[in-house]
């Protein structure tokens, strides 16, 4: 099935009852993809729920379906977050675009000392915002249940805070060990990756300290927009979602 939308307010409906699509999502449905009554789309709220069925009105700026079934899905166990430095470009949005696609949980934007791009002022609001439309859009595309969630922008010694309670690993080429070798438990992962210049030494030693493994995906070195997404498919089959 091509066409998924979402509709946060959403909640779970029998079969026969009627799901919605109101405002850009429905004009969205019906002036660009041009869906029209009798056709089937999925409907989903971002948080698990996923109800599908049949067209029975379409205009401007409401569509209806006729729920013919309805799935509610678990969130995954340990789950997975991609702490992204802020990249030059789009590096950094490709990255969370590509790893919400892959099934990350959540995303953590991340000033590193090399970080190129900055998000100072005005500019912290408008990126949040930037990347909850990227993950957003990215989760309709690949039909995920769950939109994952944008954390707050944390400076590396934030970052470092967040491995007393989860199994912390940063992607490096200097790793002491491959990412396939490692075992895992019950904790979430984090996944950190640094800018296009690298994580910075003083960064590494930091992150050590709070617990962090310094890894390696393999014997090339991955642009930042490569890394996560690579290690996140990795990780997918290590934890058996895939």
């Amino acid at each position: 099935m091509a066409h998924f939308y979402l509709n946060e307010d959403l909640t779970a409906l029998a079969v026969g009852s009627t799901a919605e699509l109101v405002g850009a999502e429905a004009r969205h449905a019906v002036t660009v993809s041009r869906l029209q009554v009798g056709e089937r789309v999925e409907i989903g709220n971002g948080a698990g729920l996923r109800v599908v069925g049949s067209i029975t009105h379409a205009e401007h700026a409401l569509l209806q379906i006729e729920v013919e079934g309805v799935t509610q899905e678990t969130v995954s166990s340990p789950g997975i977050w991609l702490a992204q430095a802020l990249a030059k470009g789009d590096r950094d949005e490709m990255a969370i675009q590509a790893a919400t696609e892959l099934g990350v949980d959540g995303v953590i934007p991340w000033t590193a000392q090399r970080s190129i791009s900055r998000w100072e002022g005005a500019k912290v609001a408008k990126g949040h915002a930037r990347w909850e439309a990227i993950v957003r859009e990215a989760t309709k595309q690949s039909i995920r249940a769950f939109i994952p969630e944008v954390g707050e922008l944390v400076s590396t010694k934030q970052l470092a805070a967040l491995g007393a309670s989860t199994r912390m690993i940063v992607l490096d080429p200097t790793g002491e060990q491959a990412l396939t070798d490692l075992e895992f438990d019950d904790r979430d992962v984090v996944l950190v990756v640094g800018p296009e210049g690298g994580v910075a030494p003083s960064e590494l030693d930091l992150l050590r300290s709070a617990g962090a493994g310094v890894v390696r995906l393999g014997s090339t070195v991955l642009r930042t927009s490569t890394a996560g997404p690579a290690a996140i498919a990795v990780l997918n089959a290590k934890l058996g979602r895939w």
